[in-house]
């Protein structure tokens, strides 16, 4: 499968939906400034409170898990490092999904792995995030400035343009995502500008630039917006002057000279005949890392094709308390790519056809399609922690004596998530290659 990668900060997903019709647009809506973005409240307020079943948010939880390894398989392809949140495309992919109809609707629940009616699934979403973002009270940040976890939605629509209340009634409860009012048929770059400088700041400034210049037109109607930014320090940091340059092995045979990281400490651990797993509380215990290194002698991509959600569940379910030296590298990289031919191969190509999208529970009409999903991602891992971001945008237009420890040394290709432990939820996805590679 083609994978559309540029060099771009942090995890961004941007789905763009365009109007078919290149008519005026009309109906009711308040007039704004297109560099304001004024916000447009429905009158239902956020639901803090869902009435949810543990069933269904586990169902939910269980659906998203095998997207973000559908999702994985079907971009792993190529020698790139690689970053992604499947939260983030599954949370901004749901709000769209909220005015998909028919076989557009059948299509993206298959693709996306959405098991629950519409009435069932928005209230599990709004849960799970309440959930996540209660994290980290007390916790430390990489900088100082304490753990954050934040999780922010929007939505923008063409002002004059009329939506249904129902749609944005389901956006407003359930993602807390108000509509803000752009003129994208007379000012499409300055309302690109504008959504840009949201992500920005929701990011922390690690994603810039989000959408790229042409991304909006006079026929974008809707663009819908996530943003996840994640600064968490390590429960256990490592020693800066325990850090020295080590080889780290390619997968063409060469080797790359970069800053190993080390420390002792008792970590949940577990090994197979063909990997050695190491789980890393983040400060707080409530998320944690996870690196899935091959053994020496096992191919980096027979490994990387056998790590299925099964076997990942069985490898979570088996980590232990053990004494590990730990040796991994510190990393810094960006990735992004178009998700357009991803996601249509995945199940979902009605979406972005103009003559069969079902996007009628958003304006009561089929004039609307998804014309570009964009997605951006960064990760930095040192001695004191990570920090992640991730942003999506759909674009609608129209104490005892320790045991020996446990050598692992992750100084060849690996696999890594970011997870919650409690709700499961992977956060953040992806792989190492090459932890001199800043792209």
């Amino acid at each position: 499968m083609k994978m559309f990668a540029r060099k771009l900060l942090v995890l961004c997903l941007v789905v763009l939906l365009t109007g078919f019709l290149a008519a005026a647009c009309g109906g009711g809506g308040s007039s704004s400034s297109a560099s304001q973005g004024n916000l447009v409240k429905s009158d239902k307020g956020r639901d803090m409170t869902p009435e949810t079943s543990q069933s269904d948010l586990d169902e939910l939880v269980e659906g998203n898990t095998d997207f973000a390894f559908d999702m994985y398989r079907a971009i792993r392809q190529g020698d790139d490092n690689l970053i992604y949140s499947p939260y983030s495309i599954s949370l901004a992919l749901a709000m769209t999904y909220a005015g998909a109809k028919n076989r557009t609707e059948q299509q993206m629940a298959n693709a996306l792995s959405f098991t629950l009616g519409q009435d069932k699934l928005h209230p599990a979403f709004n849960a799970l995030d309440l959930e996540l973002t209660s994290r980290g009270e007390g916790a430390e940040g990489t900088d100082g400035e304490g753990f954050r976890l934040n999780i922010a939605n929007s939505i923008w629509g063409q002002e004059g343009y009329s939506f249904l209340s129902g749609f944005l009634d389901t956006l407003a409860e359930n993602y807390g995502a108000g509509l803000r009012l752009l003129n994208f048929a007379t000012a499409p770059e300055e309302s690109r500008v504008t959504i840009n400088d949201w992500v920005s700041d929701e990011t922390e400034g690690k994603i810039e630039d989000l959408l790229p210049q042409g991304s909006i037109s006079s026929l974008t109607r809707l663009v819908l917006t996530n943003a996840i930014y994640f600064n968490a320090a390590w429960n256990f940091p490592f020693n800066e002057s325990a850090t020295r340059s080590g080889a780290f092995h390619l997968l063409d045979g060469s080797e790359v000279i970069v800053d190993m990281m080390s420390q002792v400490k008792h970590f949940r651990y577990a090994e197979g005949r063909d990997y050695q797993a190491v789980e890393l509380p983040y400060d707080g215990q409530e998320l944690s890392m996870v690196i899935f290194i091959p053994k020496s002698g096992w191919l980096f991509n027979a490994f990387e094709s056998s790590l299925t959600e099964n076997k990942v569940d069985n490898i979570l379910a088996g980590l232990s308390s053990a004494n590990v030296s730990l040796t991994m590298p510190k990393f810094t990289f960006e990735f992004s790519l178009g998700l357009n031919e991803v996601l249509a191969r995945m199940g979902m190509s009605d979406a972005f056809n103009p003559t069969a999208a079902d996007f009628s529970g958003m304006d009561g009409s089929r004039d609307l399609f998804i014309s570009d999903v964009f997605h951006k991602a960064f990760i930095a891992v040192d001695e004191k922690g990570t920090e992640a971001a991730a942003a999506t945008a759909v674009v609608v237009g129209a104490t005892a004596m320790p045991d020996p420890p446990v050598e692992v040394t992750a100084d060849r290709p690996f696999i890594f998530i970011i997870r919650d432990l409690e709700t499961k939820t992977i956060l953040f996805m992806g792989r190492v290659l090459n932890p001199e590679t800043q792209t």
